[in-house]
């Protein structure tokens, strides 16, 4: 069993929540989900908006990093999500802390920014990366002006590291059409392919933990079969589609 030598400090990563155990973070792996607390983004459907201030977090970084050596042989991954895990300055260094006790690392990402995306990827195993919408609407779910440049530059980047990633996008028919959504698969069906086929994972939106009024008080957004098809045809072969409720 490995153990780490951080009596003088961890890393700076600002910790929002911890998931013990998750079969659904990183597919097929055994992982504990660490949120990291703060996102500049305002999607609206987003359901850990509790996460989206900056702050003091829920708990020490070290407080983790002791809880995952008992953790050592019962777990497969950690996964870093959020809030946004790539602007937390300590990152880097907590994935690495992570990999010292033996487990694979994980991300979950907006791709936001891809200076920080650049230096983690090597530390990476799988990367969940979030496809907001298509490009020409990018900004009307972010609230970011050039969030559509920077998540395709994010997006490109992963291809070319050759990492095994999903792409995933939370569909609520208020904030996206289907016109729209068919226009996502489009985009996925016009990506460079490398081998093997993507998988773009399709998540309905749920209510819970949702800040916006509006779309709280709404039920879970339901994905019909002709609608699903559709999104499978204009895919094409190179990629798979996986409905979420």
């Amino acid at each position: 069993m490995t153990s780490l030598n951080l009596e003088s400090g961890a890393a700076d990563l600002v910790v929002g929540g911890l998931t013990p155990l998750s079969t659904a973070d990183w597919p097929e792996k055994l992982a504990a989900v660490v949120f990291c607390q703060g996102c500049t983004w305002r999607c609206p459907y987003c359901h850990n908006a509790v996460l989206r201030p900056f702050g003091e977090g829920e708990r020490p970084w070290l407080e983790v990093l002791r809880w995952l050596e008992s953790r050592q042989g019962l777990l497969d991954a950690v996964v870093f999500s959020g809030g946004e895990p790539l602007l937390q300055p300590g990152l880097e260094d907590s994935m690495r802390h992570v990999r010292d006790l033996g487990f694979e690392v994980g991300l979950h990402t907006s791709g936001m920014t891809p200076r920080a995306l650049a230096r983690v990827l090597p530390l990476c195993g799988w990367v969940g990366f979030d496809l907001k919408a298509p490009r020409p609407v990018y900004a009307r779910i972010t609230g970011a002006p050039e969030s559509a440049d920077k998540a395709w530059e994010s997006l490109a980047m992963l291809q070319e590291a050759g990492i095994p990633f999903e792409l995933r996008t939370t569909w609520h028919p208020s904030l996206l059409s289907e016109e729209e959504l068919c226009e996502v698969a489009g985009e996925i069906a016009a990506l460079p392919r490398a081998a093997g086929q993507l998988t773009w994972a399709l998540q309905a939106f749920q209510p819970d933990g949702c800040a916006d009024e509006r779309l709280a008080a709404s039920d879970r957004a339901h994905v019909s079969e002709q609608l699903a098809a559709l999104l499978r045809q204009a895919l094409g072969a190179g990629a798979r589609l996986v409905v979420r409720t």
